[in-house]
């Protein structure tokens, strides 16, 4: 695979340095509803927000691989975009390459430009260093922060659990900026709240990373598969469908909710998530679909939230139009406890089994191709979906709510047993444990031929 020499040259500067400190990590974290929060000091704000990120109500999230829709964003007016390296990306069929290519080209380009980077827990096989995989995410900031190196670096950092981990991305930031010769703490990052430990550590995260940080992201369905992942084996939860999860269920209220708060508390700006729907292309058709859109972003915007993504063009307006005023500050109050309130499940409906199946089928045939999201039944299904219903069925599999010769009907109904999905999803689904994420499965299971 063909990457710039002074990525590969950056990279290997922060693996030679930073490898011992990711070993150290506990990858993946642990935690349970008896762990406290990370205490931190009481006073302190968050870095500024970028300047070319003012007064944006809308940021597009595209496939940082995919040059066709980054343009068609930018052209259609998009405040900002985002260029994903994870849930709506696909690493394989030259997408890597492809993105990185990207970013050298549209550093050249008069658009605020954000990439997400892939979660710590990932290697990449395709770029190896003393014979090692590379870390996805250290590898994918090096190809960032090189190409938008005289201009301003933004980035999302996903799927954070722990304030070690945010300790780590601020010592690969400082690497960074060193090694480009940057304005120390120049560059910046939106920290993305989408698991179930961080958002019980979200203030101690910010605090880590207070000198690069200028807000949090709420990513829904990820979460919610964390929720899954940490909570799934205990007695006291028993956890329903996705439909049974949105954003109006009380638990989920409070989680957009401490967001909120902890940015509020700290000069930071709370970012809402994905408007997701996938659009016919018919206005009549599309207009309730844009309806929902619209009320859900006002709900976030009511929240507090400043602004949130876009997955198409198309959704752009239905989001800018919810946000607008000044968020009004909210007293404190315990959301996190209510977060923890989380519905039960006595039964789980056939059709909700059989959707949760279809999800992840689609998704994992489609990134095993190099696709990293998908249309399904009116909605746009990507990793983050994929990884929520995958969970969810391994969830009510061990805990009696589905049974394996259930699963295996449903699922055959849908893909023969020897179709690369079907044996992915059987795998995660059938385990022992929860495995902590489906794309380093994927890729031992059905490695490329570089």
């Amino acid at each position: 695979m063909r990457i710039n020499p002074e990525v590969l040259s950056l990279a290997e500067h922060l693996h030679t340095l930073m490898q011992a400190d990711w070993q150290a990590l506990e990858l993946p974290a642990r935690w349970t509803p008896e762990d406290a929060p990370v205490e931190v000091p009481g006073h302190w704000q968050c870095a500024p927000v970028p300047a070319a990120l003012e007064g944006r109500r809308v940021e597009l999230i595209v496939a940082a691989s995919d040059e066709g829709a980054i343009r068609r964003g930018v052209q259609a007016g998009a405040d900002a975009t985002v260029l994903d390296l994870d849930d709506v990306f696909s690493p394989r069929n030259g997408n890597l390459a492809r993105a990185y290519a990207n970013f050298e080209t549209l550093a050249a380009v008069p658009h605020p430009f954000l990439t997400r980077v892939r979660p710590l827990a990932h290697r990449e096989g395709r770029v190896t260093f003393d014979g090692r995989p590379s870390l996805a995410g250290l590898l994918d900031l090096a190809a960032y922060t090189w190409a938008f190196r005289e201009r301003a670096v933004v980035l999302y950092l996903p799927k954070l659990d722990s304030v070690p981990e945010a300790e780590f991305w601020r010592r690969a930031l400082d690497l960074s900026e060193r090694w480009l010769d940057l304005p120390a703490r120049s560059v910046r990052v939106c920290l993305q709240i989408e698991t179930l430990p961080g958002l019980m550590n979200a203030e101690g995260l910010l605090y880590a990373l207070r000198e690069y940080a200028y807000g949090l992201n709420a990513g829904r369905w990820d979460y919610v598969f964390s929720v899954v992942k940490h909570l799934g084996e205990r007695p006291e939860y028993l956890l329903p469908e996705r439909a049974r999860l949105g954003m109006q269920e009380e638990s989920m209220l409070a989680y957009a909710r401490h967001i909120v708060a902890v940015c509020q508390a700290h000069g930071a700006q709370a970012i809402g998530g994905t408007a997701a729907v996938a659009l016919t292309g018919d206005p009549q058709t599309d207009a309730p679909a844009k309806e929902g859109v619209r009320l859900d972003k006002a709900r976030e915007a009511a929240q507090g939230f400043v602004a949130a993504w876009a997955g198409a063009p198309e959704l752009l307006d239905a989001v800018r139009g919810a946000f607008g005023a000044a968020p009004a500050p909210r007293p404190a109050a315990d959301h996190l406890k209510a977060a923890l309130a989380l519905p039960r499940a006595d039964s789980i409906p056939e059709v909700a089994a059989r959707d949760a199946i279809g999800v992840a089928l689609a998704v994992f045939g489609a990134w095993l191709q190099g696709v990293g999201d998908v249309a399904r039944a009116g909605r746009s299904e990507d990793t983050a979906t994929a990884e929520l219903a995958r969970a969810q069925l391994w969830h009510w599999q061990r805990r009696g709510l589905l049974s394996e010769e259930e699963y295996l009907k449903w699922r055959r109904d849908q893909r023969p047993d020897e179709a690369p999905a079907a044996r992915l999803l059987d795998r995660l689904v059938l385990s022992e444990s929860c495995v902590p994420y489906f794309p380093g499965v994927a890729e031992t299971m059905f490695p490329e031929v570089l």
